[in-house]
């Protein structure tokens, strides 16, 4: 396998690079809040980015995610492309394409994705005369304050799970006891996470769906979502790790730059391999899906390095910036909070374990 990218994949990363170095600065992100960066997402939709990635695919999200993570940008960049501009791409009807994808591209439509994970789908859909209908409740749904569509998994009457894509309202209205006992179908309030990821609290009782592939498509979507956003870890790693570089070289202790100490160049070293471990994962993971070879394993195992070895990386940049690093204004506290949230995203651990090994396991049987 080759990971390096192609001209295309590479221009597309540097064309990111530039415009999240120019607007996700730290004095736009002290002064944004929670919310979507709008001007943001509309110069990322302007250059054509997330229109790109039907090109560059996965291996190209996961590129210029990194670029995202490593100035810990808010935008819903990997929610948009591995739950709606991909997903609708590959198995989309082509009616659901031509209708779909062209607001998913310009950015006036934005997707993410209702599931809990390690269990069975959390909602349940029926067929009635008028078409499919969804009910079920999902306490953290990030970025759905800025959703226009949500991909929910729902285990159909007959028991099988399929992917279902609802109608959002792009501004969540409060849940109050009136609005319980109003029926509506589609239900949202904001909840704040620990990362500003603009997410809310989804109820849907018997809310309007259609279908989106067959059965099975959802363990691809998983697995390309858990991959994406594993690259988004290893690009807060990174930011975080570059910035230990350059505080650890400009600050001195005892007249000798802190750099200099072993006990930091090793937890700094330490921090580096581990964020490594995250890309190169992520890497293999995203090649193999572009590569339509099997990839159900090797995106558990980057979505595990990404919670496990990424939040050892983040912790590692706070302690190792000192006393500052506990200022919760400092930009590495930023990207502390967005490995910590991307950590629980994906996690935990140990259940991306469990179910690596029954796959592991049923692999070898067969």
């Amino acid at each position: 396998m080759d990971f390096t990218p192609t001209a295309e994949q590479q221009a597309a990363r540097d064309l990111a690079a530039e415009i999240f170095g120019d607007l996700s600065t730290h004095e736009r992100l002290s002064a944004l809040g929670t919310g979507i960066d709008g001007e943001l997402w509309k110069a990322l939709c302007a250059a054509g980015l997330p229109a790109a990635v039907e090109e560059i695919g996965l291996v190209g999200l996961v590129l210029l995610l990194e670029e995202q993570g490593r100035v810990t940008a808010q935008v819903p960049l990997a929610a948009t492309c591995a739950y709606g501009l991909l997903p609708v791409a590959v198995h989309g009807t082509a009616e659901q394409r031509a209708r779909l994808l062209p607001a998913l591209r310009e950015g006036t439509a934005v997707a993410t994705a209702a599931y809990r994970t390690g269990s069975r789908p959390a909602a349940s859909v029926r067929r009635t005369a008028a078409g499919w209908v969804l009910t079920g409740t999902f306490p953290v749904v990030p970025w759905l304050r800025a959703a226009t569509h949500v991909l929910v998994p729902a285990r159909t009457e007959e028991g099988r799970t399929r992917c279902f894509l609802i109608e959002a309202q792009a501004v969540p209205t409060p849940i109050t006891p009136a609005a319980h006992t109003s029926g509506a179908p589609v239900r949202t309030e904001a909840v704040e996470t620990t990362a500003p990821w603009a997410a809310g609290r989804l109820t849907l009782h018997d809310a309007p769906a259609e279908p989106l592939g067959d059965d099975g498509v959802w363990a691809e979507v998983l697995g390309r979502a858990r991959t994406a956003f594993a690259g988004l870890q290893a690009g807060v790693c990174q930011g975080s790790v570059a910035r230990v570089v350059q505080h650890t070289s400009t600050r001195e202790q005892f007249g000798r730059p802190l750099s200099a100490q072993q006990g930091v160049l090793l937890r700094a070293a330490d921090a580096h391999m581990d964020t490594e471990a995250i890309r190169v994962t992520a890497y293999e993971a995203a090649w193999r899906y572009d590569q339509r070879l099997p990839a159900a394993t090797h995106a558990l195992t980057t979505a595990w390095w990404a919670c496990e070895a990424g939040r050892r990386v983040v912790h590692a940049g706070q302690h190792l910036h000192g006393g500052i690093g506990a200022d919760v204004e400092h930009p590495v506290h930023r990207h502390f909070l967005w490995g910590r949230q991307l950590d629980a995203y994906l996690g935990p651990a140990p259940a991306l374990l469990a179910e690596l090994g029954a796959l592991l396991t049923e692999e070898k049987a067969v």
